[in-house]
């Protein structure tokens, strides 16, 4: 009996959750190098459970073992500029012996179902694959054609992924002119009669770079004054201790006023310890939009405790404001001083469009349908994604993975964290949106 056939009478929601536990068990660490496991085998997983209800998708292998699946599915109006559903099936690497279950066991627990990708990115691949799997066992075309992708390496910068496909098959994405993924569409409880779904619609741009100090090798028992490792840290720490200024964009101006609405009182951008106190979970995610940043996570010199090195290194995630590229990189220069050589190991750029037209109003119109007290807000993501690649093609991006949230998860926590979850009725909640948003957009 096929799988079709087996599946019949199943909906989106009662799949959702084994849908995102076979993700999850699929190990697909990224560890930046193709050192990994790849993600060859959950394209092949995401593939197969797209062509059990009717469509023809397609692997695409950049590199041994990195592998992206692609699938368009025909709309009611093919005339219609299409929707692209994008979501990475890579994770970050996770060392067993610090989780309550096991990373890549799925296992379901207290509500959740926990690994490493419950909410970077499985969750939305499962919700996807369920809304979709159910739309099509049942006949339910979209109003207009849609290209799914679930993409390979976002973890390290979308190289092998979403550039990838973007630079040597643009024709998949022909008609594209509008795209949700991940990081957007969660919920904030303000309170018993608000629930504020915070929808991306910019994001930092980032530089992450290799610093570089030489200077002058000799004994560890001699005076040197030109000793590489001392020059680095003294900038690194610098560094490590600016205070970036406050730069408040249109989409942070926009979040600040509709969270000033829901609380009930007037958030000054310049001093938001007081305000940042009351969001909780996604206070840090907030903040990081405030401000420019830099963050030293790397550093390296010497091999041998008696000997001064010629070079040391060091490594900085940086992140930049939508329209404050130069005023970053020209602090950046002057915090670091002339001794300390800067290069970048991967940048990419801001991303900033407006929270208006008809796929936002089906966002709010799909989340009311399910939550009454919902409100729609953008917001700006302090990391990046897949959607600066989709950008090159001059495609319209939000990050839309909706999910209701229990107030008391630290849902800003379990991106790269340890003891990653998603709530099991989170994942069906969205499956409900997901469907509902289709119709309407």
């Amino acid at each position: 009996m096929s799988g079709t056939d087996t599946a019949k009478g199943v909906t989106g929601e009662d799949e959702v959750v084994d849908l995102c536990r076979e993700l999850i068990q699929i190990d697909t660490s990224n560890y930046g190098d193709h050192s990994g496991p790849g993600e060859r085998k959950a394209a092949e997983y995401v593939a197969e459970k797209l062509a059990e209800v009717g469509l023809e998708p397609r692997i695409i292998e950049s590199h041994q073992g990195r592998a992206s699946t692609v699938a368009r599915i025909e709309g009611e109006d093919p005339s219609r500029p299409a929707l692209l559903i994008h979501g990475h099936t890579d994770v970050v690497p996770a060392n067993a012996a610090d989780w309550t279950h096991h990373p890549f066991s799925g296992e379901i627990a207290d509500g959740c179902v926990w690994g490493r990708g419950a909410v970077d990115m499985k969750d939305m691949d499962a919700m996807t694959l369920a809304v979709v799997r159910d739309r099509l066992r049942s006949g339910r075309k979209p109003p207009r054609d849609i290209v799914l992708a679930f993409l390979a390496d976002e973890e390290a910068g979308g190289t092998y992924g979403a550039k990838y496909l973007v630079r040597k098959h643009p024709e998949l994405f022909e008609g594209v002119t509008e795209a949700i993924g991940e990081v957007g569409g969660f919920s904030f409880t303000v309170n018993e009669k608000l629930r504020l779904y915070l929808v991306e619609t910019a994001q930092k741009g980032m530089h992450w770079m290799r610093l570089t100090v030489d200077g002058t090798a000799g004994h560890g028992s001699m005076t040197n004054d030109d000793n590489a490792i001392t020059e680095l840290c003294e900038a690194v720490g610098r560094l490590g201790r600016h205070k970036w200024p406050v730069r408040v964009t249109k989409t942070v101006r926009s979040f600040l006023d509709e969270l000033s609405d829901a609380l009930g009182t007037e958030l000054d951008p310049e001093n938001m310890d007081e305000t940042l106190a009351k969001l909780g979970g996604i206070a840090k995610m907030v903040g990081a939009t405030l401000k420019n940043s830099a963050a030293p996570t790397m550093l390296g010199a010497g091999y041998k405790v008696n000997v001064i090195p010629g070079q040391a290194t060091a490594h900085v995630d940086g992140r930049f404001l939508p329209g404050y590229e130069e005023e970053f990189l020209a602090d950046l220069d002057r915090l670091l001083g002339p001794r300390v050589r800067r290069e970048d190991v991967h940048a990419d750029k801001a991303l900033e469009t407006d929270f208006d037209g008809r796929l936002v109003d089906a966002m709010q119109t799909a989340l009311s349908a399910e939550d009454p007290i919902a409100r729609a807000v953008p917001y700006m993501l302090s990391g990046g994604t897949d959607a600066k690649s989709f950008d090159d093609l001059g495609i319209r991006c939000f990050g839309f993975a909706p999910l209701q949230l229990p107030p008391e998860l630290d849902f800003a926590g379990m991106f790269h964290g340890v003891d990653e979850r998603v709530p099991v009725d989170g994942l069906k909640f969205g499956v409900r949106v997901l469907d509902r948003f289709l119709d309407a957009s």
